[in-house]
């Protein structure tokens, strides 16, 4: 039998026992068994914290196209490479035209137009910089599904075919136009004159996708451009003395097609030694912290491994009610790291293998919501969760069977967003579970 500290309590009345003993071990006293119909908390059971990384992430129609990358001192370097396949609601240069009117076309130039959606993680008061290159192979799957990962990667000309460097201004509804090589849109203008691509399959043969490629000269921030983005093909009609203006545009038509290619470097940091996604990582070996971060898969596990021996509390008796109180660790988060509002929650096996939202009785998905409280030392910043349902099963499992509960971030599969979160060991942000046991 376990050990408990200390219970005070009264008929229908919450009473606080915190303690600094070993939050697992606790003790059933006699004099507690002859009282019934009480209602206690115990804020002294043990909760265990570690950090996992998911084997891979959905980035494929996503409606974001994520490019960037900067040096988290935390994570590690983390970088987004973009992929995506275009199309055209027109495979004719002017609907319509004949091909004798072709010959009076003229290729001007050639851009890529791409706009914000106003996400964007890091320093955006400094310079980044991208390239465009030519991918050369078809965008499909490598997998059996029909789906694109964050792991997953295309081939694809190491040429540029535009560059540019900017600050971003994510915020405004301003578009960034980066001029493409004249050389490559002559060509592709030449294709569509002489009538070489006449549908969507015949472009895609010829230019099967591109790809926007970060630079690492500068790593700085990672920044949301919308799928209303586009390349235009700028062309004009000569006749006689008259000059006309036209424009081709090559649109994500299919979502599905366009992907981000996330990427984490964890050398040199606290998680670097990260097992595989089957296992965890304690938070006692990285200075009592659990991490999370959106897009590269990593996630913070949460066990409760002594939960069982609640119910030989009484012969009789429920947790009718838990809240687990989860503190963002201090100086970890800024206006250039914001916390979430809300932190999704999973139940997962001793596998890491995800089994179901975490749900009230009712079936609705539940949350951790951020407070954020101001007082001086930052000890009312904290995301809440009830999950008295939950424990309560656990508690009754008739198995050996333990479930987990996994943390991640809201925009888990099209962000890069992270958070860092203290155990019950850490020295000021300690994660607390307070417990309302009802014995009857």
């Amino acid at each position: 039998m376990y050990k408990f500290i200390l219970m005070l309590f009264f008929a229908f009345a919450i009473v606080s026992c915190g303690t600094d003993t070993d939050a697992g071990e606790f003790v059933v006293g006699s004099d507690y068994l002859a009282v019934n119909n009480k209602v206690i908390l115990i804020d002294t059971v043990t909760v265990e914290m570690s950090t996992i990384n998911f084997d891979s992430l959905i980035t494929s129609n996503q409606s974001r196209i994520l490019v960037g990358n900067y040096d988290d001192p935390l994570f590690g370097k983390v970088k987004s490479n973009s992929y995506f396949q275009l199309a055209s609601d027109s495979y004719s240069l002017v609907s319509g035209s004949s091909d004798t009117e072709a010959t009076n076309y003229v290729f001007d130039s050639i851009s890529m137009i791409l706009k914000y959606d106003n996400y964007y993680y890091g320093d955006t008061t400094k310079v980044q910089t991208f390239n465009i290159h030519r991918l050369i192979q078809k965008v499909k799957p490598n997998t059996d599904d029909d789906y694109f990962y964050n792991n997953s990667a295309l081939n694809y000309s190491p040429e540029s075919l535009g560059t540019i460097s900017y600050k971003p201004r994510p915020l405004e509804k301003d578009s960034i136009n980066i001029k493409m090589d004249a050389a490559f849109g002559q060509l592709l203008f030449q294709r569509f004159k002489q009538r070489d691509i006449t549908d969507f399959d015949s472009f895609a043969e010829y230019l099967k996708g591109l790809v926007l490629v970060p630079s690492t000269e500068n790593s700085s921030s990672v920044i949301g451009f919308s799928l209303t983005s586009k390349v235009r093909l700028y062309y004009s009609k000569y006749l006689s003395d008259t000059e006309t203006s036209y424009v081709k545009d090559f649109t994500f038509l299919d979502a599905t097609k366009q992907f981000n290619s996330i990427s984490l470097d964890k050398t040199g940091t606290l998680i670097q030694n990260l097992p595989a996604s089957n296992s965890k990582l304690s938070s006692l070996v990285t200075y009592n912290q659990g991490y999370i971060q959106s897009g590269t898969g990593v996630a913070c596990r949460i066990d409760f491994p002594n939960i069982k021996q609640l119910k030989y509390i009484s012969d009789k008796g429920a947790i009718i009610d838990a809240e687990l109180i989860l503190k963002p660790v201090n100086n970890t988060y800024s206006e250039k790291f914001p916390l979430s509002d809300s932190l999704r929650v999973y139940v997962a096996d001793k596998l890491n293998r995800i089994s179901t939202t975490l749900n009230t009785s009712s079936g609705v998905a539940l949350y951790a919501k951020l407070n954020k409280g101001s007082d001086e030392f930052n000890e009312n910043v904290q995301y809440s969760l009830s999950l008295g349902n939950f424990l309560q099963k656990e508690m009754l499992k008739q198995s050996d069977s333990k479930s987990s509960l996994v943390f991640v971030l809201p925009s888990i599969y099209k962000a890069v967003n992270r958070l860092v979160l203290g155990d019950q060991k850490h020295l000021n942000n300690k994660i607390q579970l307070k417990i309302y046991y009802l014995s009857y």
